[in-house]
């Protein structure tokens, strides 16, 4: 069993990795926004603890969130776990390792998906997807066939994200650099830092990420 962090900012394509690696090494994604939306409607005690704080529109706290990883852990898991959204902050991490030492568990790899600030705010305001299917694509880099059709089902029902601005993705991203990115040198100085190219084809990403994980680091 492989318990591994992906860090990176908003766009760096944490998501698409991580499905890669559930797909095909059968990991759990934890990420904390699903969990959080699970917990809500699953009507158990952390979940009614969860639906109170956000009905009061609140940020639900740290204990909270590790409250939930902790029942997600208890399950079992034959390929281990991947965490989306979590830690973002020091003591997160701190938090977080020692609930993994309580479960006689640890972290494999911590994956820090580096990627250039302007390739990234390029990647992500040239980007739509289907509506309807969820293919994603690109101005530049994979544009649909047919302007305004999807290839992949043909609707016409093409979106782009709200907060796919350049204005919103450089606020996102100093948010980014500034609560998150002290985890770099936090796990760094932990020697479990392994750092692959994020703006590399897809492929390619997949590729690092497998050689770090199978390379026991």
């Amino acid at each position: 069993m492989v318990n591994v962090i992906l860090l990176g900012p908003p766009g760096a394509g944490k998501g698409t990795q991580a499905k890669k690696l559930v797909d095909d090494r059968g990991m759990v994604q934890l990420s904390t926004g699903d969990m959080l939306r699970e917990a809500k409607t699953s009507g158990s005690e952390m979940g009614l603890r969860v639906a109170a704080v956000m009905d009061r529109g609140e940020l639900v706290t740290d204990e909270i969130v590790i409250g939930l990883i902790r029942e997600k852990l208890s399950g079992a898991s034959g390929g281990g776990f991947i965490f989306d959204g979590f830690p973002r902050t020091l003591p997160q991490a701190d938090a977080l390792a020692d609930l993994l030492a309580q479960m006689g568990q640890g972290l494999d790899a911590v994956i820090e998906m580096q990627v250039d600030d302007a390739a990234l705010v390029s990647r992500i305001t040239g980007r739509y997807t289907c509506g309807n299917c969820g293919q994603v694509y690109h101005d530049q880099t994979r544009p649909t066939t047919q302007p305004g059709i999807c290839d992949a089902c043909g609707s016409t029902n093409l979106k782009r994200r709200a907060d796919d601005t350049e204005e919103a993705l450089r606020q996102r991203l100093m948010e980014y650099y500034k609560k998150t990115s002290p985890l770099v040198g936090y796990y760094y100085a932990k020697k479990q830092l392994a750092q692959v190219d994020g703006l590399a084809e897809m492929d390619a990403v997949s590729a690092a990420i497998a050689k770090v994980l199978d390379s026991g680091r």
